[in-house]
């Protein structure tokens, strides 16, 4: 391609962070529940290359079709491939892409085709590079390209920024778990290729009362490795929902007692953690079931397709909670309409 970024150009990253950061020089955006992408287009010629470099052509062909499609015969966008669930996004169904079969592929673009949300420009239409401008000139120039090119273009849509973490917080109160967190950018700095400098993400943490419903061992050990999560749906069946492992290493030994001693078929009732599965041992996918009486709170930052995205963190055991009582409408979506959150 003959643009003035190569197609291994590195995207700027984030640093997570515990607060926001405050002050006239932080713009703040969404933080997209999906996998970060930058868009090369020169003429006919179009390539998607994921944060690590890789390429994502084949696992989206509806977006290689609408990048080729722009108005715009050379361009460079940074942003977000997201699938949209009816007004939120489902990253379930945008793991499903990562499939080998390009048939398979091709069916789930028909039924859930993905959207690109932009949220910065790196090459103009003129085939300028940018990237040496400050995130403010950036933004300015993204939003006349998104009204030349992007109007008329289904597949794109315009992240929102705002300035105030007024602004911020009112988009936490509207839309609660259907906001994966929020990115702070400053608007002074050029784009920061490959640095964690000059971009921070926040996630609000949430927590759950969870029934521990069984256990795995430890890797080559005979102490608990992990915690086994269930919460109980309205008919009364206990779901598995994730796991949580930051168990203190001088506990561990007292803990497994306590495990043990609770053992009974058959643990969960309804959905049950899997077998192993191709990055874990046979061992790793064993698991012991246990009598519904332990519930522990956790800390968590995603809740999606009915389990924690990751595993959580252990804050108490809570023997003041019965165990029917931690039921799945504790982590039920809020007012999740993450997609009026794009910018009109």
């Amino acid at each position: 391609m003959a643009l003035p970024l190569p197609v291994d150009y590195a995207a700027m990253e984030a640093k997570l962070v515990g607060a926001l950061p405050e002050g006239e020089k932080w713009q703040y955006e969404p933080k997209w529940d999906g996998f970060r992408c930058l868009a090369f287009k020169d003429g006919d010629d179009v390539a998607l290359r994921s944060k690590a470099g890789q390429p994502l052509e084949r696992y989206f062909p509806e977006i290689v079709a609408a990048v080729a499609a722009l108005p715009a015969k050379q361009c460079v966008l940074d942003g977000e491939l997201v699938v949209p669930d009816g007004d939120a996004l489902s990253f379930d169904e945008l793991l499903m892409r990562i499939h080998p079969a390009a048939s398979r592929v091709q069916k789930l673009a028909r039924e859930h085709p993905a959207l690109y949300v932009v949220f910065d420009l790196l090459v103009d239409d003129r085939g300028q590079a940018l990237v040496g401008d400050p995130l403010g000139k950036r933004r300015e120039a993204l939003e006349r390209f998104a009204a030349r090119h992007l109007k008329r273009a289904p597949r794109f849509r315009l992240s929102r920024t705002a300035r105030s973490l007024r602004d911020v917080e009112a988009w936490f109160d509207s839309l609660g778990a259907g906001l994966d967190g929020v990115v702070a950018k400053r608007i002074d700095l050029p784009y920061q290729s490959g640095e964690r400098t000059g971009m921070q993400k926040y996630k609000r943490m949430r927590t759950a009362d969870c029934v521990v419903g069984g256990f795995r061992y430890g890797s080559k050990t005979e102490v608990v490795g992990s915690l086994l999560l269930g919460l109980f749906d309205d008919a009364g069946a206990l779901h598995h929902v994730g796991f949580s492992s930051n168990i203190p290493a001088v506990e561990r030994a007292a803990w497994t007692r306590k495990l043990e001693a609770l053992r009974s078929e058959p643990g969960f009732t309804g959905r049950a953690p899997g077998g192993p599965s191709r990055w874990s041992n046979e061992r790793s996918g064993e698991w012991v079931p246990l009598a519904t009486k332990l519930v522990c709170e956790v800390q968590y930052d995603h809740f999606s397709g009915e389990r924690f995205r990751h595993g959580t963190k252990f804050l108490r055991w809570r023997p003041d909670k019965p165990p029917r009582q931690c039921t799945l409408a504790q982590v039920a979506r809020e007012a999740a309409a993450t997609l009026t959150l794009l910018a009109a």
